[in-house]
């Protein structure tokens, strides 16, 4: 990472580059400013969405993985931007020291450009098009098909008013409604945990987008397999 001469030590590269202990963040947090990894250089450093900070902290609690893994999570908000996603991966890349490194990205809506990129830099990230299929299990994701289902996460459940109904503008203007939504039939709830209360709050967004609900158990998918293989290659 380069840095000019006068540039003041606590400026915001340094420390992303050199890292802050830090409390578990909260959802906004990662929706709008992502977080800095624990200092130091752990094996393996996990560059997420932060869509997915909830699930891989929970895996790496579970796998004891607290000295092979650094996650650093950037912003879940620039799945409204795409086209930003490559660029701000790519940077993130360069200013975080790691030895070896991870995206818990699959494509999602970039065009490739993820995907291009991992191969460039020689490393592996998450299988599928976006968090839906690999939640789902990419093979059966893609065998079901469902081009008139709206998919909603454990995140997007929490979330669906920062991603969903404001940029959409549907808060001031619900009659927009049928617009974004008519082609859909229903709103299905992939659930990585067993909460009531996400799964209210999935069913409150379904209703009022004026579709049917389903709730599909899947747990972590194919998250799972993919960052364990991602840690046991580096041992």
């Amino acid at each position: 990472m380069k840095t000019g001469g006068h540039r003041r030590k606590g400026g915001r590269a340094a420390r992303l580059a050199a890292g802050r202990p830090m409390a578990a963040p909260s959802d906004d947090a990662l929706t709008f400013r992502g977080t800095a990894p624990p200092r130091g250089t752990a094996p393996l450093l996990v560059l997420a969405c932060g869509a997915l900070a909830r699930e891989i902290g929970a895996l790496v609690r579970l796998n004891g993985w607290g000295e092979e893994v650094v996650l650093h999570c950037l912003p879940a908000i620039l799945h409204n931007r795409p086209e930003r996603i490559a660029p701000t991966v790519d940077a993130a890349l360069d200013a975080l020291p790691h030895r070896r490194a991870f995206l818990a990205y699959a494509d999602c809506g970039t065009g490739g450009d993820l995907r291009r990129l991992a191969a460039r830099r020689g490393i592996g990230m998450l299988p599928g098009a976006h968090c839906y299929a690999f939640f789902d299990g990419v093979a059966a994701f893609e065998a079901r098909g469902e081009t008139t289902a709206f998919f909603v996460t454990d995140f997007l459940a929490r979330q669906f008013d920062a991603f969903v109904t404001r940029p959409l503008g549907l808060d001031r203007h619900p009659g927009l409604r049928d617009a974004y939504f008519g082609g859909y039939d229903r709103l299905v709830y992939l659930a990585q945990t067993d909460d009531a209360d996400l799964t209210a709050s999935a069913r409150r967004h379904a209703d009022a987008l004026g579709l049917a609900f389903e709730r599909r158990f899947t747990g972590m998918g194919d998250l799972a397999g993919a960052l364990e293989q991602a840690v046991s290659e580096g041992r």
